[in-house]
Parts: C-alpha cells; structure tokens; sequence
C-alpha cells in the first residue's frame, strides 16, 4: 500500500495548507463547489440506500464513496481546510497571514454551499416530479431528518446546544483524520482504504458535518420540513461549523502537527546502564 510515515504525511499537510492560502480565489471556488456538490450526492445516496434497505449501517457503509472520490480529484471541504490551512500559519511560512487563513476559508464556505444547495434543489426535484407531486420516501425522510437535528436539539436548550457543538467536535475529529488519510499512501487503493474507515465512524454515528447539512437542511426545507431557515442556522449550521474547526484543528491538526512536525527533543538515554547507582546507594548517601 506504499504506507507513508507520520513525519512525512505531517509535512505534506503543511504543504498542503500553505497551497491552499495562494491557490486563485476562482480555483478554490470551483474545487469548493465540486466538493460541496460531490459530498451532497453522496449523502442523497446513503439516505436512499438506508431508506430503501431499511438499515442504515449500509448507507453508512456506502457514503465514503462521495468523500474518497472528491479527495482524489483534488476537491476541498471546510471541514478539510480547517484542519490543513492554520497548520502553514502555526508553521510560520513567508506570506502566510491570519486575513488569508479566514479568506480560505469564506472562500471554501461560499463554494462548499453553492455546490451542496444545487444538489438539494435537484434533489428536491427528482423527489417531487418538479414540486408537482408529494416528495416521495427517501424525499420524507429528508424533511425529517432537518426536524430531528434542529428543533430537535432547541427542545432540549442550552443542553441541545452542547450536544450539538460536541456531535460537530467529533465528527471533524473523524473527517479530518480521512483527510489526512489520503496523505498515509501514495497508492489509490491504500488512500481509500485510509479516507473510508473514519468516514463510515462519523456517518453511522449521527455526528454533525456542516457540508453534509448544507444538503440535508435545505433538502428538508424544499420538502416539507418543519422548520425554519433560522432554526438551521442558529440550531445546526454555526455550532456545526464551530464544532467541526474545534474537532479537526484540536485533534488532527495541531495533535500531529506537534508530535510529528515539530518533535519535541528525545530524552537522554545512559550510556551505561550498569553506571546508574542503585536505589540503595542513594538512600545511604
């Protein structure tokens, strides 16, 4: 699988964020909205497959195709740059600034949005036969997952709320730790295999993803769901996005950044073990 070691895999992604901070504001867009769209038609084919199956843990199983595709084609998700993008600040590379960081990422924001709310109208759509019918199953399930993870967490108030940033912490936790996957080989295969474990995590286990709710909530607004465009942003997309920086940067980033990029320095060994005094020989000295 043409593993590649931490040491190597921490400096790619270094480089990796610092590529991203100069890239064209018109090939980050096209990278974001490819990814946003791409993502998006990922989770309308995981919730079809859960719906039509009857048991999630398969769409769960089939989502990461979505996300090992978007990453071999060179696409980029927020939840990704939050995770790569700071490590080339931290590392103090020439013309990295905090006002570029937050440009890359407004950038992959807007992107990320326009490409997964395209694929929600087209979602909507197909459900629907043109708004002209009542959204069929998969369509149903839609509007109420926006139900469930919004006024579903504002039930439940300031508890809700934690809830809610936390699911966002572990999910970027998991998506980022894909992200860097694909960095662990230098083989297709050995990148996918890498990217689709953590996903499958994050997915079966319900966390928040802002990407995946720029889909799934204005899916559920098209179709019937009860609730509204603030709900979303106050009750899932800003603590999501939140979450999600915390997760992937704590993590993922600064956590290999630090062990592996900038190794603190390894503890003196004896040159002769037997030198050491014993225990005894201290205590009668």
């Amino acid at each position: 699988m043409s593993y590649v070691n931490p040491p190597e895999f921490a400096a790619k992604m270094i480089d990796a964020g610092e590529s991203k901070i100069f890239m064209s504001t018109r090939d980050t867009l096209i990278r974001a909205f490819m990814a946003g769209a791409i993502l998006a038609l990922s989770a309308a084919f995981a919730v079809t497959v859960a719906v039509e199956t009857g048991q999630p843990l398969v769409g769960a199983l089939l989502f990461p195709v979505g996300f090992c595709m978007l990453y071999l084609l060179g696409f980029d998700l927020l939840t990704g740059v939050f995770t790569l993008v700071p490590l080339a600040l931290i590392d103090r590379r020439p013309g990295v600034t905090p006002r570029l960081v937050l440009r890359n990422w407004g950038l992959v924001f807007v992107g990320n949005f326009a490409g997964a709310l395209m694929v929600a109208l087209m979602m909507a759509v197909i459900a629907t036969y043109a708004f002209s019918v009542d959204p069929n199953e998969v369509g149903q399930r839609l509007g109420t997952i926006g139900e469930s993870r919004t006024v579903g967490y504002a039930d439940h108030g300031a508890a809700g709320m934690l809830t809610l940033f936390i699911r966002g912490v572990l999910c970027n936790w998991m998506v980022s730790t894909g992200v860097v996957g694909a960095m662990m080989s230098s083989s297709v295969s050995g990148k996918v295999i890498a990217m689709w474990m953590p996903i499958l995590v994050f997915f079966y286990m319900g966390f928040e993803h802002s990407v995946v709710n720029m889909f799934l909530f204005p899916s559920g607004l098209m179709l019937g769901g009860d609730f509204s465009v603030g709900d979303y942003l106050v009750w899932n997309e800003i603590p999501t996005v939140l979450g999600n920086l915390v997760g992937g940067l704590t993590f993922v980033g600064l956590a290999l950044y630090a062990t592996h990029a900038r190794t603190a320095a390894v503890r003196a060994r004896p040159t002769d073990p037997k030198a050491e005094p014993e225990a005894s020989e201290l205590r009668e000295v």
